[in-house]
């Protein structure tokens, strides 16, 4: 049932490049906002996927969050403990009293 669901999404997601020759672009994007994505084939064959500038941006996120761990895990393999710091150091480093924290409010996106 769900592979059936997945092939027809995928079949109504395939338009023919012949439709933008036809001047129907608008009517495409307008189906890509709805969709999410359509692949563009051009002689039977993928050419190009169009998808929505915000799931453009999620994927760009996505890989470089997924860059960012990859390197965090690269350094943390190679670390030894003499490279990390504890937080009261950094905070006596900086001159920052612990009670000074907790009035602070922190937006993490």
């Amino acid at each position: 049932m769900i592979n059936n669901m997945v092939a027809s999404n995928m079949l109504n997601s395939i338009v023919p490049i012949s439709r933008f020759n036809k001047g129907e672009a608008n009517k495409i994007f307008d189906e890509v906002n709805k969709s999410g994505f359509k692949i563009v084939v051009k002689n039977n064959k993928p050419a190009c996927v169009l998808i929505t500038p915000e799931t453009y941006q999620e994927m760009i996120e996505i890989i470089e969050n997924y860059n960012l761990y990859v390197e965090a895990e690269k350094r943390m393999k190679n670390a030894s403990v003499n490279d990390f710091v504890s937080s009261d150091d950094v905070l006596q480093e900086l001159g920052i009293k612990k009670d000074e924290l907790n009035d602070i409010e922190v937006d993490i996106e």
